[in-house]
C-alpha cells in the first residue's frame, strides 16, 4: 500500500510539472484586434527562459493547467511600465505554485498601449471572456476568475476591475502587487507616460486614476508592497485601499517595510514566504 500510494503521489507531481512546464499559448485576438497599439516593429524576447519582453503588438494567453482543479483561475499582468514586460518572476515563475494550489494560472502577454489608453481594457477584457468560455473545459468556476499583475501589470489589472464594462468581463477578485494606481502627481512617471503621453488633459488623467472609479461593485482586493518603495509610491496601494474601504469592498493590504520595487517571485525578496501565506490564506476565505 505504502509503495501505491508512493506511485501515486509521484504520478501526481509529474502532472503538476507538466502542466507547469507545457503551458497552452492562446492568441487573444485570432481574428484581428479591433484597435491599434501602432507598433510596427518586431517584438522582441530577452533571456533564455525568456524573463522580459517588449514591443508586444500581438497579445495572446499562457494557459498552466492545474493537474487537480479547484474551480478557481487567475490571470496575471507583468509589469514593466506599460513599456515592456517582466514576464519571468511577474508571472511564468509562479506557475508551478499556483498549479500546485489548484489554480488555473494564466499569464497575459498584453499589447504595450503606446499612448492608447483604450488598449490594456480592451486586452483585459478579452482574456477574461476566453478564460470564462473555456471554464468547463478547464476545470474553472466561471464565477471564480481574477485579475493580478504587478507595477504596471497592477494598474492594467486594477483597469478591468474598476473600469469593466459588462457582468460578463467582471472579474471576481483582483491580487495586485505594488501597483500603479493614479495618474495625478504620485503616478509611476514612465507608465502615466507610455499610457496616456506625457502631456494629456486633465480628464483623460482622472480616467486612469483608478482610485476614483471604485465603487462597491469593485471585486474584492488583496494588494502588496513594501514602504520603500520609491518606483511606484505606496499611496498609489493606500488610496486604493481607502477607496475600497470606503465602499465597503473587502480589501487585505500587506505593507512590508523593505523591498522596494519589483520583487515578483523573487527569492531575495525577504517576505516572500509570508506574502505567499496570506494570499493562498485570502484565496481560500474568498471560495
Amino acid at each position: 500500500m505504502k509503495q501505491i500510494l508512493t506511485t501515486i503521489m509521484a504520478l501526481g507531481l509529474a502532472l503538476g510539472l507538466h502542466a507547469q512546464q507545457n503551458p497552452i499559448e492562446i492568441p487573444l485576438w485570432p481574428n484581428g484586434a479591433p484597435n491599434s497599439n501602432g507598433l510596427t516593429v518586431d517584438e522582441k524576447h530577452y533571456g533564455d527562459p525568456v524573463h522580459h519582453m517588449s514591443h508586444v503588438s500581438v497579445p495572446s494567453m499562457y494557459v498552466y493547467r492545474a493537474a487537480r482543479p479547484n474551480g478557481t483561475a487567475l490571470i496575471m499582468c507583468p509589469g514593466g511600465g506599460y513599456g515592456g514586460l517582466a514576464i519571468g518572476h511577474e508571472g511564468f515563475d509562479m506557475a508551478s505554485w499556483m498549479n500546485n494550489l489548484g489554480i488555473t494560472y494564466i499569464v497575459l502577454k498584453y499589447r504595450m498601449p503606446c499612448q492608447h489608453p483604450d488598449i490594456p481594457l480592451s486586452d483585459s477584457e478579452q482574456a477574461i471572456r476566453i478564460v470564462r468560455q473555456h471554464a468547463q473545459e478547464w476545470g474553472i468556476n466561471p464565477a471564480r476568475v481574477g485579475i493580478a499583475g504587478a507595477s504596471a501589470g497592477g494598474h492594467f489589472a486594477a483597469t478591468l476591475a474598476t473600469l469593466y464594462t459588462s457582468p460578463e468581463t467582471r472579474p471576481d477578485f483582483q491580487v495586485l502587487f505594488y501597483p500603479v494606481i493614479t495618474m495625478n502627481a504620485h503616478t509611476n512617471r514612465g507608465t502615466h507616460d507610455n499610457l496616456i503621453g506625457e502631456h494629456p488633459s486633465r480628464e483623460m488623467e482622472e480616467r486612469y486614476s483608478l482610485e476614483l472609479h471604485v465603487n462597491a461593485q469593485t471585486p474584492p482586493a488583496f494588494l502588496m508592497l513594501s514602504a520603500d518603495d520609491d518606483c511606484v509610491l505606496p499611496c498609489n496601494s493606500l488610496d486604493y485601499a481607502t477607496a475600497l474601504i470606503r465602499h465597503h469592498v473587502p480589501v487585505s493590504l500587506h505593507l512590508y517595510p523593505t523591498g522596494s520595487h519589483g520583487w515578483g517571485y523573487k527569492e531575495s525578496f525577504t517576505y516572500k514566504t509570508q506574502w505567499k501565506m496570506e494570499l493562498e490564506k485570502f484565496l481560500k476565505e474568498l471560495f
